[in-house]
């Protein structure tokens, strides 16, 4: 576990906790579960996790971290578990930052057909600018979706004292290929779960959507109780037909509120705190002050930064002089193994 926090992350990007990180991502857990009185090494609050800081500068200088994980275990037993989360969000983050910091602008010649569709309301030259501005915020957007997927489905496994499954290391076989498995977001016993955020009412393709029909239908057949979790509970037809063919194979389903709820009953008292305040409540928070109509946005690029400006609040993303950081990366083999099971 503590080699799992330690070690660099796959492609260029991937990140490791340094000691200093890891023995404040333990200051966090002592806090957060009422233990700090027992570790004097601390002798201030930890700065907030989710704050304006750099999250680089989250760091515990000159405090060794292994006999602060070992006293830590000693107190709360479900405690590493917290740590592999929490470590695992604190590196999910930090690659994150340096995905803005090195995410290169795109090719010109690569966007320029898109001018056509628009070329006449600006001038050539803003017209270019408008477009690198607008493909350099999608492949940003498109990274951030996809670091959250690998993010978010191994640490709700592990806090909810499950683990996730690899295709070919799944119990879950395919009927019409039993020799292949399937790929599942949490194995908890004799339950198979399936974790989404949300599902839209686009259908993505007949093949995909038939995929996820079959899901309950191979669980059952292998064995298992299929569970839907789903986060986001606006109603929409695929939804219901999802949770109907859930429920078909003798599985349950959860939406919404419900879901969370399901979630933080099977987490316990240890990991439902780790839930709430890392997961569900920086999401609940952005959806209830999300402003209506949107504030100006104004985006301006220096030689060494990049500045947003919300409204009247802002901040900076400081630019690498090595801005070739767009590489396409892949779920690695063992993202099952990111974070440890019961």
């Amino acid at each position: 576990m503590v080699e799992k926090a330690r070690t660099i992350g796959a492609g260029g990007q991937g990140v490791a906790l340094t000691e200093g990180a890891c023995s404040y991502v333990v200051s966090l857990i002592a806090a957060d579960l009422g233990v700090n009185h027992a570790f004097p090494e601390f002798d201030r609050d930890p700065l907030p996790f989710f704050g304006d800081a750099p999250i680089s500068l989250l760091e515990l200088a000159g405090v060794p971290f292994l006999p602060l994980l070992e006293r830590l275990v000693s107190l709360v037993p479900d405690a590493d578990l917290y740590f592999a989360c929490l470590a695992k969000l604190h590196k999910s983050r930090l690659k994150y930052e340096r995905v803005l910091q090195t995410q290169a602008l795109p090719n010109m010649e690569q966007i320029q057909p898109r001018s056509l569709l628009e070329f006449g309301k600006l001038s050539p030259a803003a017209m270019g600018a408008y477009l690198l501005w607008r493909k350099w915020i999608f492949d940003v957007d498109n990274r951030a979706a996809q670091e959250t997927g690998y993010l978010f489905e191994p640490i709700i496994a592990s806090a909810i004292g499950g683990v996730s499954a690899s295709a070919k290391r799944s119990p879950i076989r395919r009927q019409n290929n039993p020799n292949k498995g399937r790929q599942v977001d949490c194995i908890k016993g004799d339950r198979a779960y399936e974790f989404k955020l949300r599902v839209t009412i686009a259908a993505s393709g007949q093949g995909r959507w038939a995929e996820e029909l079959s899901f309950p239908q191979d669980c059952r057949k292998s064995g298992y109780m299929p569970m839907l979790i789903v986060l986001d509970s606006t109603p929409n037809p695929k939804l219901a037909e999802l949770r109907e063919a859930f429920e078909e194979q003798g599985g349950e389903s959860f939406i919404g509120s419900h879901a969370w709820e399901h979630l933080n009953d099977l987490a316990g008292p240890t990991m439902g705190k780790f839930l709430k305040r890392y997961v569900h409540m920086p999401m609940r928070q952005v959806i209830e002050n999300v402003m209506e109509p949107l504030p100006p946005l104004t985006i301006r690029m220096a030689a060494n930064n990049i500045a947003v400006n919300i409204g009247d609040e802002s901040f900076v993303i400081c630019r690498s002089e090595d801005c070739s950081g767009s590489e396409a990366n892949h779920l690695p083999d063992d993202v099952d193994e990111e974070t440890p099971g019961p």
